[in-house]
C-alpha cells in the first residue's frame, strides 16, 4: 500500500510517526497484529525524533526502565540486517562521572541492576577513564561507570528501519495526512477523522510526541507533557578524531550537566541547563501548531555558555574548535521523566505511547512492552512506573510545567533516597497541613498529595543517601510510639470510592479475586486481576450497607482503579461509582493505647464484641460523623478514621488532646514502611505487579476459588496447576548500615537467582528486612542467600512468619 492510501478500517490506528509510534507499529506486527495503520501528519520522524542526538544509554538504576532501554541497545544493531535499512549504530560505550561519594554508591546500584538484566557496567577509577578516553580531564572525578554496550544511533535511520520492518510484516503507514478529530462510537470503537478521509478502528494510540496534548484533547482529556527546549552543538572536525579510528565513548558529566561525544570526526555537546530552562512555543503556552513540523528554535547562548565552558575544561583540545551546527529542538518531559505507556484514564481502547524524554533510547522497548500489554493484557515487565494513569487529572498544566522544568534541570543530578524536590508542591493538601508543619512535619508527595514522611523534633534536616542517616533514631522513636503507646498519622492520600446500587456487590465480586463480605461492616482485602491472572490492583473494600461499599486503593492507583470499577459495569446493571478521594481525609490512630484514646471521643462500644477487627462502622468522633475502619498497615490495634475533609482539624485536635495522657505521637510514612516490613505486608507496585499472579505472590488465601466467575480466575487456576518460575520470599538481611530498596540481585552459590522488590529496617525487631522473587528451589525457609547492596553481597536468609506479632494478636486485642 502506498504511503497515501488510507484504508477504511483497522484493528489499531497509531497517531504519530516518531520513534515511539513506529516502534509500537513494528512490535505489534512482530507479535502477529498486522491489521494496523500508523498515520503521520508530515514525514516520519518530523516531530522531535529527527533532531535527537540519538544516545542509547543502559546506565539507569530503575529496574524496569533499564529493561526498556536494554531492548533498544540489543535491537538497534540488528535492524540493518533485519530490514536492509541503514541505521548507523555506533557501539562506542559510555562513561558516567561520579563527583560525590553518593554517586559512587549509586553506580553500584546501577551495576547490580546490570547483573540482573545483562548489561555490563564496570566502576572504574580516573586512571582507567583516561586510559579509555585520553582526551578528558578527570579533575574532581571520583569514579566512572563504564557501560560498554552503550552507543548512539541515527534517529531517523533507526525509525525508518522499524517502519520498513513493520511494512514487511504487513502493517500500513500513511504520511502527510493530518488527523482532524477522533470520535468514540457507542460500540467503544473509534473513528479517526483525517484529511484523507475517515478510518474506523478498535483501538487508537496517541503517539504524537510533542503534539500529544492536542491529540488527547480531541477525546476530551489531556496529557501531562511539557515540551522543553534542548540544545546540542556540533563542532568542526577535531584533530584527535581525525588521527584515530577508535571512537570516543559517550561521556555523561554532572559538572557541566552535559553529554559529549564524537560525531563522525566532530565533537557533539548536549547541554541540560541547571537553571533558566525554557519551554518551546512559549508564545502559545507551550503548544505547537498542529500543522507544524521539523521546528527548531533559537538557543539562549548566554545561558548555555557557562555549561559549554565547563565541557571545554573537561576536554581542553576542543576550546579552539568552531561551531558547525546548532540544534535546539523540543523534547517532551513528563513530571517524573518516565514515558506514558498504557491506557488513557477514563477511556476504553485509547492508549498512550508518548512522553519519552530519552526517546531514542526508550523507543524500542516502549513499543515492545506496550505491544505486549495491548495484545495479551499484560506486559512481562512491571508497567506501573510508565502507566499514564499514575498521573492525576489535575496534573496537566502548571503542575506538569514546574515538574518538567525540574526534571530537565536535574538530568545529571542524582535524586537521592529521601531527597524532597520543591517544584509543584502543595498541589493536594488537607486542612492539617499547617498544623503538622508547626509540629515538625517533613512532607513527601504521592499523586500530588502532601503526606507526612517523618517529624523533626529539633529542627534537623535529613541528610539523604543510600545508607542509614542522621534521622535513623528519630524514625525508631516514631515506631516505638506506635508499638508501645499510640501514634497518629494523616494518611488522606488514599484513593476512595463509593460504590452503590443493587448490583454493587455483583460488580465487585466479578472484578476482584476475593469475596465481598456478606456481613454488615465486613472488610475484604481483594485484588483485581487481568484476564491472564496477573495482579493489576489491590483494594480494601468495606460493606457499609446492603447496597453501599467503600473502596480504598493506593494514592497512585486513583485513576487506574476508577477505570477498573467503571469499566467493569455491565449494560443494565444498577451501579454508581463515585470518586470521593478529595472529599474525605484519613487519620490513622494505631497502637496498644489507641482504644483508650478513641473511647474518650465516641459513644460507640469499641470492644471486640461490638467492633471486631477487620470491620467498619459509621460512628461519631468528637461530634463528627466518620467512617471508622478497624484496620491499618502497621499491625497494631487501631482504626482508620475517614473524616469529611472540612472536619479534619476538629477530629485531629480532639484525638491529640485525648492522647496526651497516653503519650500520643505523630508518625510518618518512613515509620509505616518499617512496621509494614516487620508485619510482612506486601505492597502494590513493588511485590504485587502485573508481572506476577497471586500464586507467585503467595496470596491464594485471598483467592475465592469457589466463586463461579471472576476476572482472572481460570488463568490463576491454570498457574496453580503448573510449575512456576519465581516465588516471593521474605528475607532477613545481615546489614547494619543500609537496607533493600528494590531491584537488587539475589544470589545463591554466586549465581543470580532473583530480584528484590522492597525492604526496610524494622526498628522494633532491629532487623533489616525485604521481599524478593526468586527461583522456587531457593524459597524454602532457612535457605541461605546473598543480596547485593551498594556493591557488597550481604548474607540473607529466607524467613517464614512475620518477625513482629506473627499471629496478629495485637491487632485483635480486646484490651
Amino acid at each position: 500500500m502506498s504511503e497515501s492510501n488510507l484504508p477504511s478500517q483497522a484493528k489499531v490506528v497509531i497517531v504519530g510517526g516518531g520513534v515511539m509510534g513506529v516502534s509500537l507499529l513494528y512490535h505489534l506486527a512482530l507479535e502477529g497484529w498486522t491489521d494496523i495503520v500508523l498515520i503521520e501528519k508530515g514525514e516520519l520522524t518530523s516531530g522531535s525524533t529527527w533532531h535527537a542526538a540519538g544516545q542509547c544509554p543502559s546506565f539507569i538504576a530503575d529496574y524496569n526502565m533499564a529493561k526498556i532501554h536494554d531492548h533498544g541497545i540489543h535491537l538497534y544493531p540488528k535492524l540493518e540486517e533485519l530490514t536492509g535499512q541503514y541505521v548507523s549504530w555506533h557501539g562506542c560505550g559510555g562513561i558516567r562521572f561520579a563527583l560525590k561519594q553518593s554517586e559512587v554508591e549509586w553506580f553500584h546500584r546501577v551495576a547490580s541492576v546490570g547483573k540482573l538484566i545483562g548489561f555490563d557496567c564496570e566502576i572504574i577509577d580516573p586512571a582507567k577513564i583516561r586510559q579509555i578516553n585520553p582526551h578528558v580531564n578527570t579533575d574532581g572525578v571520583l569514579a566512572g561507570a563504564w557501560t560498554m554496550n552503550d552507543g548512539h544511533v541515527d534517529p531517523a535511520g533507526v525509525t525508518q528501519a522499524m517502519a520498513k520492518g513493520a511494512r514487511m510484516l504487513g502493517a500500513k503507514i500513511v504520511t502527510h495526512n493530518r488527523v482532524i478529530d477522533i470520535n468514540q462510537k457507542k460500540s467503544d470503537d473509534w473513528e479517526i477523522v483525517t484529511e484523507q478521509g475517515n478510518i474506523q478502528c478498535e483501538m487508537v494510540v496517541n503517539a504524537a510526541g510533542c503534539y500529544a496534548r492536542q491529540v488527547s484533547q480531541m477525546v476530551g482529556t489531556d496529557t501531562p507533557i511539557t515540551n522543553m527546549k534542548h540544545t546540542y552543538i556540533v563542532t568542526e572536525s577535531a584533530a584527535e578524531f581525525m588521527e584515530s579510528d577508535e571512537e570516543m565513548p559517550v561521556m555523561r558529566d554532572p559538572y557541566p550537566s552535559a553529554y559529549y561525544r564524537q560525531e563522525q570526526k566532530s565533537a557533539l555537546i548536549g547541554i541540560y541547563e541547571t537553571e533558566k530552562s525554557e519551554e518551546c512555543w512559549t508564545h502559545r503556552d507551550g503548544w505547537p501548531e498542529w500543522s507544524s513540523e521539523n521546528e527548531l528554535f533559537n538557543p539562549d547562548f548566554d545561558n548555555l555558555l557557562p555549561f559549554i565552558e565547563r565541557v571545554m575544561e573537561r576536554i581542553p583540545s576542543w576550546e579552539e574548535l568552531s561551531i558547525k551546527r546548532v540544534v535546539c529542538g523540543a523534547i517532551p518531559h513528563t513530571p517524573d521523566g518516565n514515558p506514558c505507556l498504557g491506557p488513557a484514564a477514563g477511556l476504553r481502547n485509547f492508549w498512550h505511547c508518548n512522553g519519552a524524554s530519552i526517546g531514542i533510547a526508550a523507543g524500542a522497548g516502549s513499543g515492545k512492552y506496550l505491544a505486549q500489554w495491548m495484545i495479551y493484557g499484560d506486559a512481562e515487565i512491571n508497567m506501573a512506573g510508565v502507566d499514564p494513569r499514575r498521573f492525576g487529572q489535575f496534573m496537566p498544566g502548571a503542575y506538569t510545567k514546574a515538574k518538567s522544568h525540574q526534571d530537565y534541570e536535574h538530568m545529571y543530578a542524582l535524586h537521592l533516597p529521601g531527597e524532597e524536590r520543591p517544584a509543584a508542591r502543595k498541589a493536594r493538601i488537607t486542612p492539617l497541613y499547617d498544623r503538622l508543619l508547626e509540629q515538625g512535619c517533613v512532607y513527601t508527595e504521592s499523586n500530588g498529595w502532601e503526606r507526612p514522611k517523618w517529624f523533626s523534633p529539633d529542627g534537623r534536616q535529613e541528610e539523604p543517601g543510600f545508607r542509614h542517616n542522621n534521622i535513623f533514631e528519630i524514625i525508631a522513636k516514631e515506631c516505638e510510639a506506635v508499638r508501645e503507646r499510640v501514634g497518629l498519622l494523616d494518611l488522606s492520600s488514599f484513593a476512595k470510592y463509593d460504590v452503590t446500587g443493587k448490583d454493587a456487590r455483583t460488580l465487585l465480586n466479578r472484578i476482584s479475586a476475593n469475596n465481598m463480605s456478606p456481613r454488615p461492616g465486613g472488610i475484604s482485602l481483594t485484588h483485581y486481576l487481568s484476564p491472564t491472572g496477573r495482579i493489576s490492583g489491590e483494594s480494601t473494600i468495606t460493606r457499609l450497607g446492603d447496597e453501599h461499599y467503600y473502596v480504598l486503593s493506593g494514592a497512585v492507583a486513583e485513576d487506574r482503579d476508577l477505570d477498573t470499577l467503571n469499566q467493569g459495569i455491565l449494560d443494565g446493571e444498577e451501579v454508581q461509582v463515585k470518586n470521593i478521594s478529595d472529599e474525605y481525609g484519613v487519620l490513622v490512630l494505631a497502637g496498644p493505647r489507641s482504644r483508650e484514646v478513641l473511647t474518650q471521643l465516641t459513644d460507640t462500644d469499641l470492644g471486640n464484641a461490638n467492633f471486631r477487627w477487620l470491620s467498619g462502622q459509621e460512628i461519631s468522633v468528637a461530634g463528627i460523623h466518620v467512617r471508622a475502619l478497624r484496620v491499618n498497615y502497621v499491625g497494631e490495634l487501631g482504626w482508620e478514621l475517614h473524616v469529611p475533609m472540612a472536619d479534619m482539624l476538629t477530629v485531629y485536635d480532639a484525638l491529640w488532646a485525648a492522647g496526651q495522657e497516653f503519650g500520643i505521637a505523630n508518625f510518618g510514612t518512613y515509620a509505616v514502611n518499617s512496621m509494614r516490613m516487620e508485619k510482612a505486608y506486601k505492597g502494590w507496585g513493588s511485590e504485587l505487579t502485573n508481572e506476577i499472579t497471586m500464586v507467585e505472590a503467595g496470596l491464594m488465601r485471598f483467592f475465592a476459588g469457589k466463586k463461579e466467575y471472576f476476572t482472572g480466575k481460570d488463568a490463576t487456576l491454570a498457574v496453580l496447576e503448573s510449575d512456576i518460575s519465581e516465588q516471593i520470599v521474605y528475607l532477613e538481611v545481615d546489614s547494619e548500615d543500609c537496607d533493600i530498596a528494590g531491584g537488587e540481585p539475589v544470589f545463591a552459590d554466586g549465581i543470580p537467582v532473583g530480584v528484590t522488590t522492597s525492604g526496610g529496617y524494622g526498628h522494633a525487631t532491629r532487623k533489616s528486612l525485604g521481599f524478593a522473587y526468586i527461583e522456587p528451589k531457593y524459597a524454602q525457609v532457612g535457605t541461605q542467600l546473598r543480596v547485593e547492596l551498594l556493591g557488597e553481597q550481604r548474607k540473607a536468609v529466607v524467613i517464614g512468619d512475620p518477625v513482629w506479632d506473627p499471629e496478629a494478636i495485637r491487632s485483635r486485642a480486646d484490651h
